[in-house]
């Protein structure tokens, strides 16, 4: 397989990718969103195992991450942030646990964007990103440490010993949690 990235003139990424599976041979362009989801699709039609793989992954793109939260979060000059405003009252609805992990999703895009160089936050960088109470953030931290929600790395710095960042199995439960409480209530 083979990728050249070219910027055409209005600064969009233009990508080509070439495949060759046994004797079928393709190649896609244009963005590399399209590009993505044409080479996915067609792996997946072309070998069969990777469709089979595909049914027990779990794995969150950046695309559909986005398109998940993009209702509820921002990449600003400032950083990542939960933006309230956005969402409305639903927001309210979100408890401090449920922000803190929707801050450390915000920081996994701004990394996989490539605004930031790391998804892992600091529990200062946190709180002041989501303006919650330092002792609720320090006890949410622990609790989704303990449920695997998010993992916990320590640094050298010696500043503050301890980051933050989101697991795959964090983002299945806010994905959840978050659908459950936005959801219409006209089923009764």
């Amino acid at each position: 397989m083979s990728n050249n990235n070219n910027s055409n003139n209005n600064n969009n990424l233009y990508v080509t990718v070439s495949i060759t599976v046994g004797d079928v041979k393709v190649q896609f362009n244009g963005s590399a969103e399209s590009v993505m989801t044409s080479v996915i699709t067609f792996l997946t039609k072309q070998v069969p195992t990777l469709d089979l793989a595909k049914k027990i992954s779990l794995n969150y793109a950046v695309t559909e991450l986005i398109e998940t939260y993009s209702n509820l979060i921002r990449i600003t000059p400032e950083g990542p942030r939960v933006i309230p405003e956005l969402q409305g009252s639903a927001i309210k609805k979100l408890s401090d646990k449920q922000l803190v992990a929707l801050q450390l999703i915000a920081s996994k895009i701004a990394k996989d964007l490539g605004r930031i160089p790391d998804d892992r936050m600091q529990m200062s960088e946190i709180q002041s990103a989501t303006a919650l109470n330092p002792k609720s953030v320090s006890s949410r931290l622990s609790e989704l440490v303990k449920a695997g929600h998010i993992q916990r790395d320590n640094t050298k710095d010696g500043i503050e010993s301890a980051v933050y960042r989101i697991t795959t199995a964090g983002i299945h439960w806010l994905s959840s949690t978050i659908a459950k409480k936005t959801k219409p209530s006209s089923m009764m």
